[in-house]
């Protein structure tokens, strides 16, 4: 190896590490068991009423996990009524509670897996996504490859990547760094295959964002560091509702994680989304909602 090769190799492991701490992370991890006993989610014995009939499958974004990524909207979507459910995904080999990590084909696979369960468990015909970040544009390969579309109503990303990101730019220095695509890509997959204009990206949106049958929702905010630029979040397509946080709320401040973590103005949002016949303006004051 050159020596000046090796002299950039830390550098590269740097520039590894800086893209990892803007990627949706969780503080802690609560026993799962007892938080979902404690919300009312994944309870496998769950019948959706007539108000609500899908349950609600709730999709993490990378490093986070099933319960970490949802110990706010969960309840808040339970208490009015939701089958709620959470799926872990994209799990690496030794590496505990940070999930998402994984190539995102496979994480796909393990949606439809754990989508199949709800409804057989629930005996409903469809369910509704709702996912934060990767979470919001993981199933879209599903929905499209996997059969998902027949199985699925709506889908809500709230920051999804669905252009992907360069991190703030991050990304864009990759080809800078000899040796740093390559180890994104083998160390965690589920990264590189969000770096915008990656071949997992390219595929996925070859010949349009939606796929018929599928209602549509973003939720974004202006502040987001880490899906940038933020308009790369927004999808096209004749059933997609983009929507601008600030544009319901002016001094919502919120960024990547809040808004995904406890932002309650969002999560009025997703409530409409998921029931847009029953849904009521989402204004600042929707926090106390």
């Amino acid at each position: 190896m050159l020596p000046w090769k090796r002299a950039l190799r830390p550098l590269a492991a740097l520039l590894l590490a800086a893209a990892a701490a803007t990627v949706p992370a969780t503080a802690a991890h609560a026993d799962s068991a007892a938080t979902d006993s404690a919300s009312g989610w994944n309870d496998y014995r769950c019948k959706p009423s007539a108000a609500h009939p899908r349950p609600v499958v709730l999709v993490h974004g990378t490093f986070g996990n099933s319960v970490d990524n949802w110990l706010a909207l969960a309840p808040y979507l339970t208490v009015r009524g939701y089958c709620v459910f959470s799926v872990d995904y994209g799990q690496l080999p030794g590496v505990p509670l940070f999930n998402g990590l994984g190539p995102i084909d496979k994480s796909a696979a393990q949606l439809s897996t754990f989508v199949d369960k709800v409804l057989a468990a629930t005996g409903a015909a469809e369910a509704d996504l709702v996912g934060h970040s990767q979470g919001g544009l993981m199933p879209r390969y599903y929905l499209k490859f996997l059969g998902g579309a027949a199985k699925v109503n709506a889908l809500v990303g709230v920051a999804p990547d669905n252009h992907g990101t360069t991190l703030s730019g991050l990304a864009n220095l990759l080809p800078y760094f000899p040796g740093a695509e390559d180890l994104l890509s083998a160390a965690t997959p589920g990264l590189a295959d969000q770096v915008a204009g990656s071949a997992f990206l390219t595929k996925l949106n070859a010949g349009g964002d939606t796929v018929a049958g599928v209602r549509y929702t973003v939720i974004a905010t202006k502040y987001d560091e880490v899906v940038t630029p933020w308009r790369t979040q927004y999808l096209s397509g004749s059933d997609v509702h983009n929507v601008l946080l600030q544009d319901l709320c002016p001094v919502d401040l919120s960024e990547h994680l809040a808004i995904g973590l406890f932002d309650r103005i969002a999560f009025h949002e997703v409530a409409n989304a998921l029931d847009p016949a029953r849904a009521t303006a989402t204004t600042c004051a929707s926090v106390f909602s």
